[in-house]
Protein backbone atom coordinates (compact mmCIF):
# COMPACT_ATOMS: atom_id res chain seq x y z
CA UNK A 1 0.00 0.00 0.00
CA UNK A 2 2.55 2.54 0.66
CA UNK A 3 4.18 1.66 -2.64
CA UNK A 4 1.30 2.28 -4.38
CA UNK A 5 0.84 5.84 -2.41
CA UNK A 6 4.35 6.88 -3.70
CA UNK A 7 3.15 5.67 -7.16
CA UNK A 8 0.10 8.16 -7.08
CA UNK A 9 1.98 10.74 -5.48
CA UNK A 10 4.70 10.80 -8.24
CA UNK A 11 2.13 10.67 -10.96
CA UNK A 12 0.46 13.77 -9.41
CA UNK A 13 3.21 15.32 -9.05
CA UNK A 14 4.27 15.25 -12.59
CA UNK A 15 0.72 15.85 -13.71
CA UNK A 16 0.95 18.99 -12.28
CA UNK A 17 4.04 20.48 -13.47
CA UNK A 18 3.42 18.61 -17.06
CA UNK A 19 4.08 21.02 -19.77
CA UNK A 20 2.26 18.88 -22.12
CA UNK A 21 -0.78 19.56 -19.48
CA UNK A 22 0.20 23.10 -18.94
CA UNK A 23 -2.65 25.93 -20.53
CA UNK A 24 -1.46 26.53 -24.01
CA UNK A 25 -1.22 29.57 -26.39
CA UNK A 26 -2.77 29.40 -29.27
CA UNK A 27 -0.29 29.12 -32.06
CA UNK A 28 2.96 29.07 -29.50
CA UNK A 29 4.13 25.96 -27.71
CA UNK A 30 5.86 26.05 -24.21
CA UNK A 31 9.58 25.43 -25.10
CA UNK A 32 11.02 25.69 -21.45
CA UNK A 33 11.23 27.53 -18.47
CA UNK A 34 14.18 29.39 -16.33
CA UNK A 35 13.87 30.47 -13.49
CA UNK A 36 12.76 34.13 -12.38
CA UNK A 37 14.49 35.99 -9.57
CA UNK A 38 12.10 37.99 -7.25
CA UNK A 39 14.21 40.96 -7.20
CA UNK A 40 15.25 41.47 -10.52
CA UNK A 41 13.87 39.47 -12.78
CA UNK A 42 10.28 40.06 -11.62
CA UNK A 43 9.22 43.09 -14.03
CA UNK A 44 10.47 42.69 -17.17
CA UNK A 45 13.10 41.88 -19.94
CA UNK A 46 14.65 42.63 -23.35
CA UNK A 47 16.85 41.07 -25.87
CA UNK A 48 19.43 43.80 -27.01
CA UNK A 49 21.43 42.94 -30.58
CA UNK A 50 24.53 44.88 -30.63
CA UNK A 51 27.48 43.99 -32.33
CA UNK A 52 29.56 43.67 -29.52
CA UNK A 53 27.24 40.98 -28.58
CA UNK A 54 24.16 39.80 -27.77
CA UNK A 55 22.23 40.29 -24.05
CA UNK A 56 19.10 39.49 -22.26
CA UNK A 57 18.35 42.09 -19.80
CA UNK A 58 15.90 41.67 -17.16
CA UNK A 59 14.55 44.37 -14.64
CA UNK A 60 12.62 44.26 -11.62
CA UNK A 61 12.77 46.47 -8.14
CA UNK A 62 16.36 46.11 -7.06
CA UNK A 63 17.29 46.89 -10.37
CA UNK A 64 16.03 50.55 -10.14
CA UNK A 65 19.23 53.47 -10.11
CA UNK A 66 19.78 54.80 -6.46
CA UNK A 67 19.51 58.48 -8.10
CA UNK A 68 16.25 57.59 -9.54
CA UNK A 69 14.89 55.98 -6.42
CA UNK A 70 16.15 58.99 -4.64
CA UNK A 71 13.98 61.29 -7.09
CA UNK A 72 11.31 59.57 -6.69
CA UNK A 73 10.84 56.94 -9.28
CA UNK A 74 10.33 53.82 -7.34
CA UNK A 75 8.46 51.46 -9.80
CA UNK A 76 10.39 50.06 -13.53
CA UNK A 77 8.57 48.39 -15.74
CA UNK A 78 9.07 46.42 -18.69
CA UNK A 79 11.94 47.27 -21.28
CA UNK A 80 12.05 47.40 -24.64
CA UNK A 81 14.88 47.43 -27.39
CA UNK A 82 15.56 47.70 -31.42
CA UNK A 83 18.17 47.85 -33.28
CA UNK A 84 20.75 47.73 -30.60
CA UNK A 85 18.54 50.90 -28.18
CA UNK A 86 16.78 50.13 -25.00
CA UNK A 87 14.77 51.63 -23.17
CA UNK A 88 13.61 50.83 -19.38
CA UNK A 89 9.90 52.53 -18.33
CA UNK A 90 9.79 54.40 -14.66
CA UNK A 91 6.57 55.67 -13.01
CA UNK A 92 6.02 57.79 -9.02
CA UNK A 93 3.19 57.54 -7.03
CA UNK A 94 2.25 61.09 -7.82
CA UNK A 95 0.75 62.86 -10.97
CA UNK A 96 4.62 63.83 -12.09
CA UNK A 97 6.34 62.69 -15.40
CA UNK A 98 6.55 59.36 -16.95
CA UNK A 99 10.36 58.85 -17.32
CA UNK A 100 12.00 56.49 -19.92
CA UNK A 101 15.74 55.50 -19.09
CA UNK A 102 17.31 55.11 -22.72
CA UNK A 103 21.06 53.63 -23.59
CA UNK A 104 22.17 53.96 -27.19
CA UNK A 105 23.98 51.40 -28.52
CA UNK A 106 26.98 52.84 -27.43
CA UNK A 107 26.25 52.16 -24.07
CA UNK A 108 25.90 55.82 -23.28
CA UNK A 109 22.78 56.57 -20.91
CA UNK A 110 19.78 59.83 -21.19
CA UNK A 111 16.84 60.32 -19.35
CA UNK A 112 13.73 61.79 -21.17
CA UNK A 113 10.48 62.36 -19.32
CA UNK A 114 6.98 62.93 -20.34
CA UNK A 115 4.50 65.01 -19.10
CA UNK A 116 1.01 63.45 -18.53
CA UNK A 117 -2.00 64.21 -20.65
CA UNK A 118 -5.07 65.24 -18.59
CA UNK A 119 -6.67 61.81 -19.59
CA UNK A 120 -3.58 59.58 -19.61
CA UNK A 121 -2.59 57.57 -16.11
CA UNK A 122 0.18 57.98 -14.43
CA UNK A 123 1.09 53.92 -14.82
CA UNK A 124 4.19 53.51 -17.31
CA UNK A 125 4.02 49.26 -17.53
CA UNK A 126 6.28 49.19 -20.26
CA UNK A 127 8.30 50.32 -23.59
CA UNK A 128 8.10 48.28 -26.71
CA UNK A 129 10.38 49.81 -29.28
CA UNK A 130 9.61 49.28 -32.73
CA UNK A 131 11.43 47.15 -35.23
CA UNK A 132 12.75 50.44 -36.80
CA UNK A 133 13.55 52.10 -33.79
CA UNK A 134 11.39 55.05 -34.47
CA UNK A 135 8.57 54.98 -32.38
CA UNK A 136 8.08 54.04 -28.67
CA UNK A 137 4.70 52.48 -27.49
CA UNK A 138 3.87 52.79 -23.61
CA UNK A 139 1.42 51.06 -22.04
CA UNK A 140 -0.83 51.82 -18.95
CA UNK A 141 -3.04 50.20 -16.21
CA UNK A 142 -6.05 49.18 -15.99
CA UNK A 143 -8.84 48.49 -18.61
CA UNK A 144 -7.97 50.36 -21.34
CA UNK A 145 -8.76 50.48 -25.56
CA UNK A 146 -5.56 52.41 -26.33
CA UNK A 147 -1.59 52.17 -26.33
CA UNK A 148 0.13 55.28 -25.74
CA UNK A 149 2.91 56.40 -29.39
CA UNK A 150 5.91 58.76 -28.43
CA UNK A 151 8.35 59.43 -31.25
CA UNK A 152 12.00 57.13 -29.76
CA UNK A 153 13.67 58.91 -27.90
CA UNK A 154 17.59 59.48 -28.56
CA UNK A 155 16.49 58.45 -32.15
CA UNK A 156 13.49 60.81 -33.25
CA UNK A 157 13.25 63.06 -30.18
CA UNK A 158 17.50 63.55 -29.29
CA UNK A 159 17.06 66.57 -26.58
CA UNK A 160 16.73 64.95 -23.29
CA UNK A 161 15.74 68.52 -22.00
CA UNK A 162 12.59 68.64 -23.98
CA UNK A 163 9.13 67.11 -23.17
CA UNK A 164 8.61 63.60 -24.74
CA UNK A 165 5.13 64.19 -26.31
CA UNK A 166 2.60 61.72 -27.52
CA UNK A 167 2.65 61.07 -31.52
CA UNK A 168 -0.47 59.52 -31.19
CA UNK A 169 -2.22 56.35 -30.18
CA UNK A 170 -3.10 52.57 -31.53
CA UNK A 171 -6.79 52.65 -31.21
CA UNK A 172 -7.78 48.86 -30.42
CA UNK A 173 -10.71 47.43 -31.15
CA UNK A 174 -11.06 45.43 -28.09
CA UNK A 175 -10.20 46.19 -24.72
CA UNK A 176 -7.48 45.46 -22.37
CA UNK A 177 -6.94 45.09 -19.14
CA UNK A 178 -3.67 45.37 -16.55
CA UNK A 179 -1.24 44.50 -19.67
CA UNK A 180 2.29 44.29 -18.01
CA UNK A 181 4.02 44.30 -20.92
CA UNK A 182 4.39 43.92 -25.04
CA UNK A 183 7.07 43.33 -27.87
CA UNK A 184 6.88 44.12 -31.76
CA UNK A 185 6.89 40.70 -33.45
CA UNK A 186 6.89 42.57 -36.71
CA UNK A 187 6.43 45.76 -37.24
CA UNK A 188 2.76 45.39 -37.58
CA UNK A 189 2.72 42.87 -34.55
CA UNK A 190 2.62 43.11 -31.04
CA UNK A 191 2.25 40.38 -28.43
CA UNK A 192 1.21 41.07 -25.21
CA UNK A 193 1.21 39.66 -21.74
CA UNK A 194 -2.14 40.37 -19.58
CA UNK A 195 -2.36 40.51 -15.96
CA UNK A 196 -6.02 40.15 -16.08
CA UNK A 197 -7.69 38.43 -12.86
CA UNK A 198 -10.81 39.15 -13.76
CA UNK A 199 -11.51 37.04 -16.83
CA UNK A 200 -14.58 38.43 -18.57
CA UNK A 201 -13.24 40.03 -21.12
CA UNK A 202 -11.51 37.25 -22.60
CA UNK A 203 -13.12 34.42 -21.20
CA UNK A 204 -9.62 33.67 -19.66
CA UNK A 205 -7.68 35.52 -16.79
CA UNK A 206 -3.66 36.02 -17.37
CA UNK A 207 -3.64 36.03 -21.47
CA UNK A 208 -1.28 36.31 -23.93
CA UNK A 209 -2.94 38.72 -26.39
CA UNK A 210 -1.94 39.55 -30.07
CA UNK A 211 -2.35 42.73 -31.68
CA UNK A 212 -1.91 43.43 -35.18
CA UNK A 213 -1.70 46.91 -36.15
CA UNK A 214 -3.78 48.49 -40.11
CA UNK A 215 0.06 49.26 -40.23
CA UNK A 216 3.20 50.73 -39.62
CA UNK A 217 3.52 52.95 -36.94
CA UNK A 218 4.24 56.13 -38.78
CA UNK A 219 3.51 59.45 -36.11
CA UNK A 220 -0.48 59.27 -36.19
CA UNK A 221 -3.15 57.26 -34.59
CA UNK A 222 -3.26 53.57 -36.02
CA UNK A 223 -5.95 51.03 -35.00
CA UNK A 224 -5.01 47.77 -33.89
CA UNK A 225 -6.90 44.07 -33.63
CA UNK A 226 -6.94 42.67 -30.86
CA UNK A 227 -6.72 39.01 -30.04
CA UNK A 228 -6.66 36.39 -27.03
CA UNK A 229 -4.16 33.61 -27.71
CA UNK A 230 -5.09 31.92 -24.29
CA UNK A 231 -3.74 31.76 -20.77
CA UNK A 232 -0.12 31.51 -19.99
CA UNK A 233 0.99 28.98 -17.80
CA UNK A 234 0.22 29.22 -13.86
CA UNK A 235 1.99 26.45 -12.16
CA UNK A 236 3.56 26.72 -8.97
CA UNK A 237 3.67 24.75 -5.71
CA UNK A 238 1.80 27.46 -4.08
CA UNK A 239 -1.99 28.29 -4.66
CA UNK A 240 -2.91 31.41 -4.73
CA UNK A 241 -2.59 35.04 -7.26
CA UNK A 242 0.11 34.79 -10.08
CA UNK A 243 1.13 38.22 -11.47
CA UNK A 244 1.92 37.97 -15.19
CA UNK A 245 4.87 40.03 -16.44
CA UNK A 246 6.98 41.44 -18.85
CA UNK A 247 7.25 39.84 -22.41
CA UNK A 248 10.00 39.52 -25.32
CA UNK A 249 10.28 38.33 -28.45
CA UNK A 250 13.92 37.35 -29.68
CA UNK A 251 14.02 38.24 -33.36
CA UNK A 252 17.15 36.16 -33.54
CA UNK A 253 15.63 32.52 -33.33
CA UNK A 254 11.62 33.61 -32.62
CA UNK A 255 11.68 32.71 -29.18
CA UNK A 256 9.11 33.90 -27.06
CA UNK A 257 9.92 35.00 -23.40
CA UNK A 258 6.89 36.01 -20.63
CA UNK A 259 7.90 36.22 -16.33
CA UNK A 260 4.79 34.77 -14.55
CA UNK A 261 5.23 35.53 -10.40
CA UNK A 262 4.10 32.78 -8.41
CA UNK A 263 2.01 33.30 -5.69
CA UNK A 264 3.02 33.90 -1.60
CA UNK A 265 6.59 32.78 -0.87
CA UNK A 266 6.74 30.58 -4.06
CA UNK A 267 7.27 34.05 -5.74
CA UNK A 268 11.03 33.13 -4.38
CA UNK A 269 11.08 29.62 -5.59
CA UNK A 270 9.30 28.57 -8.69
CA UNK A 271 8.43 31.91 -10.23
CA UNK A 272 8.74 31.36 -13.83
CA UNK A 273 10.48 33.35 -17.33
CA UNK A 274 8.63 30.49 -19.74
CA UNK A 275 9.93 30.18 -23.70
CA UNK A 276 7.48 29.17 -26.26
CA UNK A 277 8.08 28.70 -30.37
CA UNK A 278 5.95 28.87 -33.27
Amino acid sequence: MRRTGIVVAAVALLTAFSPALAQAATGWTEVGSDHARALDESQGLATIVRPSGTTIRYTGISTIPADLNSQGWNHIGDPGSAQGWYVEPYQRDDRGAKLFRVQAPDGSWKNYQHTLESWEANNNSFAAVSPDARWLVAGEWGTMDRLLVHPMPGVVATDPAQNLPLAGTIRLDHQVRDVQGCDFQTATRLLCASDDPDGSLFGTTKPLLQVDLAGPLSGSDVTGHVTSLGQLPLRSGCSGNFEVEGIDFDERDGTLRVIVMSPSICILFDSMTYRFKQ
